[in-house]
């Protein structure tokens, strides 16, 4: 079955963050990670049917919402979930909160890879802590772990506990095997807990596998934490809808406590009723595959645009996730400069680097998840707020 990612659905209006936030109502938004295509059809089918039941109390988490998280990660990644595993909460970024809070002590550093998904630093701040950036390296376009400056930093006596971006926010790699491997062995040597945020776990590119951080070696199981959600994979995130995975017994009692602590234990219904038909519908499935097919030909259809328009500007070699990292530093802006000049000039709204810490200034993240002809809009209007006037004619 073909479906349609080429209509352009109107946003603006619906109160989206994305789309409603800016005062410019022109302005076209190329920045917060959600997408701009309709869910696959089995995740409407469901919400009608629960809306038609018009009661909408408290939610008790059904078994056949742990089977389909089960069944899902299992078919599509290799991972087994075990029922008692498995801790719902409404968001990733909440539930990254509750597990250090239960994981750290106010004081202690937090290892993560930068540049690095911004809402991490201020989980960490939240929680007394302070982030220990182990910055990556750039080789031919190319983001690598520089493992000689993780694993000294992991040897700080401070450290307890690593952030990881599994795949990678915002620059698109898809960790290997390998790589992930060598990352646990350096934090379980160090006593570091790997906490794995595997939220765009399903957005990778068609040839790319993702391999989850705790199906490496069965002390990875029992030393980690995964954090997996629907919501990136299926343009649900209004939907509040995520899991917190924990194999360790003790480890899970402390982040249950931390989820009940910060009340961020209830769950929307219709957010359960998403899941369990994103992840049990075949259909949901196909939408899925087709989905990034599209998303790839959007990257090819990007990296085209650059080379031939904008070749000052060059494009991160990605794997996954349908944010493109953009390095702009030829133009001498920082991330500040390019951010307003693209408002302004060319009247489209990114994310700048400077947020994701170091290495990201001088960086823009944006969002290609969008319509084809609209990505293309973007992209003129990246030209017209970067290039000077002369250049355009």
């Amino acid at each position: 079955m073909h479906y349609d990612f080429d209509t352009i659905v109107p946003r603006r209006g619906t109160g989206s963050a994305k789309w409603d936030s800016s005062s410019d109502p022109a302005s076209l938004p190329m920045w917060i990670a959600d997408m701009d295509f309709r869910t696959a059809p089995p995740i409407l089918e469901a919400l009608q049917r629960r809306v038609e039941h018009g009661i909408f109390g408290y939610e008790k988490v059904p078994d056949a919402y742990f089977e389909a998280l089960d069944s899902w990660f299992a078919r599509r990644h290799g991972f087994s979930i075990e029922r008692e595993w498995g801790i719902p909460t409404p968001g990733i970024v909440p539930a990254i909160s509750a597990i250090l809070k239960a994981l750290t002590q106010p004081g202690d550093r937090v290892l993560v890879n930068t540049p690095i998904y911004n809402c991490f630093f201020s989980s960490i701040r939240n929680m007394g802590c302070t982030a220990l950036e182990a910055e990556l390296r750039c080789r031919s376009g190319r983001y690598e772990i520089d493992f000689e400056d993780l694993e000294r930093k992991a040897r700080e006596p401070d450290v307890h506990v690593m952030l990881l971006c599994n795949p990678h926010n915002p620059v698109g790699r898809s960790w290997t095997a390998e790589e992930l491997t060598r990352l646990g062995d350096i934090c379980l040597a160090n006593g570091v807990t790997v906490v794995s945020d595997e939220i765009h776990c399903d957005l990778t590119f068609p040839e790319q596998r993702h391999q989850p951080f705790a199906t490496l070696k069965p002390e990875f199981l029992t030393h980690s934490v995964t954090c997996v959600a629907p919501t990136k994979t299926f343009n649900i995130a209004g939907l509040q809808i995520s899991n917190i995975v924990c194999a360790d017994a003790k480890m899970r009692s402390a982040i249950d406590r931390a989820v009940n602590i910060h009340e961020i234990c209830d769950v929307n219904p219709f957010g359960v009723e998403a899941l369990i038909a994103a992840y049990t519908d075949e259909r949901s499935e196909r939408w899925l595959d087709e989905l990034r097919g599209y998303l790839y030909a959007n990257y090819l259809a990007l990296s085209d645009f650059l080379e031939s328009e904008m070749p000052e500007l060059h494009l991160t070699r990605s794997e996954a996730t349908y944010l493109a990292w953009i390095d702009c530093r030829t133009l001498g802006l920082s991330s500040d400069q390019l951010h307003e000049q693209l408002a302004r000039q060319g009247r489209v709204l990114i994310n700048k680097g400077s947020l994701y810490g170091k290495g990201g200034d001088g960086f823009i993240r944006l969002n290609m998840a969008c319509p084809r002809a609209q990505l293309r809009e973007g992209l003129h209007r990246l030209k017209a707020g970067l290039m000077p006037a002369d250049a355009l004619t």
